[in-house]
């Protein structure tokens, strides 16, 4: 019955995921969330760009928390993975931290809410 239902599963992510752009993050890093927003008959794409403080990889049910300040105010919004509304996901930089869930950063300001960027660099 399990088996049954992770092949489903598997099969409703195969074709969620087709003609969607989301590359490889994890928390930490700082990503750019493009959603497709409704307004009447009108579509639009708006940009969100934060930090990732916390994913949640449940199969169908993945979501992932993205933070960013805005107008010195913090603005956190929860975005279903397989969601057809989300078109894609970009990182734009690679974050340096030590915990899976970044919820600290909720009562750090100013400086201390920077993370370290993770640089490779390659041997020539």
């Amino acid at each position: 019955m399990v088996n049954l239902l992770k092949k489903f599963e598997n099969k409703q992510i195969d074709v969620l995921a087709t003609g969607k752009k989301v590359d490889k993050f994890t928390y930490g890093d700082t990503v750019k969330v493009n959603v497709i927003i409704s307004e009447g008959t009108t579509e639009r794409i708006q940009a969100f760009e934060g930090l990732c403080i916390g994913r949640k990889n449940k199969g169908l049910r993945s979501s992932f928390t993205v933070r960013k300040i805005s107008t010195n105010q913090g603005v956190e919004r929860t975005f279903p993975l397989y969601s057809p509304k989300v078109e894609s996901v970009t990182v734009i930089k690679k974050g340096i931290v030590k915990r899976a869930k970044l919820y600290y950063m909720r009562n750090l300001k100013g400086k201390a809410t920077r993370i370290a960027e993770k640089i490779n660099i390659t041997p020539k």
